[in-house]
């Protein structure tokens, strides 16, 4: 993993390290998804984060190659029928092991201006968010986004370029503030204080980590029923059924979104988000 980087694997990988006794976390070798050297020494697991057809996974289409491993380890179902469907796998070469989080301690939120917010790299769909939440401010005199986007978590600033339009239209847009890349403290903060997720994902989710703390923070997530993000949710996202033209997918979104803003104080919806923090939480 890149030493600059601090996205969803390596919170992960450190998460996963820092609970290991060191006694046994260091007499097996753990791969995450990039492989480079294999310990022939060691028992060695490879755990993917990423979907069967990244460059990096290709080599495990050969089963001598994956013979290698004495463990692959998933992150959702989803990403496992991905990989054995195309590479043939058999049960006993994998396990699942689902992405957990530490849980957030929500903050009173008000009642006043309804707080959006995207935490997660902007190739993820923010171009269909501001948008969406532009189109919406013509509807709604209290909603405000915060947006906390740059592939700087992965310490690849180089290519916030193709987004700096982007970024720069939250920036003059009077209800949005943009963070750019901030640390996971400070995200989870911002979290506390959220509504809802704004996810309009086109990118094919192995497991969603924004999700699970958005959850954890008792925020609405309002996604499309897209890759791993149902299973991520466990039922309790406001997920919509996504549509491959953008146009039209940023206006089902915007319809979804509507719909909670408009019933985010609602008791119903804080019984939804105690049950889905409940179950993020455990």
């Amino acid at each position: 993993l890149s030493q600059n980087a601090m996205g969803g694997t390596e919170m992960m990988k450190y998460g996963l390290y820092d609970r290991l006794d060191p006694e046994i976390r260091d007499k097996v070798q753990i791969i995450c998804s990039r492989v480079r050297e294999v310990d022939e020494d060691r028992p060695t697991i490879l755990w993917l984060h990423d979907m069967f057809n990244d460059p990096e996974s290709q080599h495990l289409s050969d089963p001598e190659a994956r013979e290698r491993f004495d463990k692959l380890v998933f992150v959702s179902n989803f990403q496992k029928t991905q990989y054995e469907l195309a590479y043939g796998l058999k049960p006993s070469e994998y396990v699942i092991l689902k992405n957990a989080i530490t849980p957030i301690t929500p903050k009173p939120k008000s009642t006043d201006v309804i707080k959006l917010i995207y935490h997660t790299t902007p190739h993820r769909g923010l171009e269909l968010l501001v948008p969406a939440f532009e189109e919406l401010c013509n509807h709604y005199d209290n909603i405000q986004l915060d947006v906390y986007s740059s592939f700087a978590i992965y310490g690849w600033d180089q290519r916030d370029a193709d987004y700096e339009h982007l970024f720069e239209r939250c920036r003059q847009h009077p209800k949005i503030n943009y963070h750019g890349y901030q640390p996971n403290d400070v995200v989870r903060e911002a979290l506390s204080e959220a509504h809802i997720f704004a996810f309009p994902s086109i990118w094919p989710e192995t497991s969603c980590i924004a999700a699970l703390e958005a959850m954890s923070a008792r925020c609405a997530v309002v996604c499309p029923d897209f890759a791993a993000l149902p299973e991520t949710t466990g039922g309790f996202g406001i997920t919509y059924s996504m549509h491959e033209d953008p146009q039209t997918h940023a206006n089902v979104f915007a319809s979804v979104l509507a719909g909670t803003i408009e019933k985010i104080n609602d008791n119903a919806m804080s019984q939804r988000l105690d049950f889905a923090k409940s179950y993020i939480d455990t």
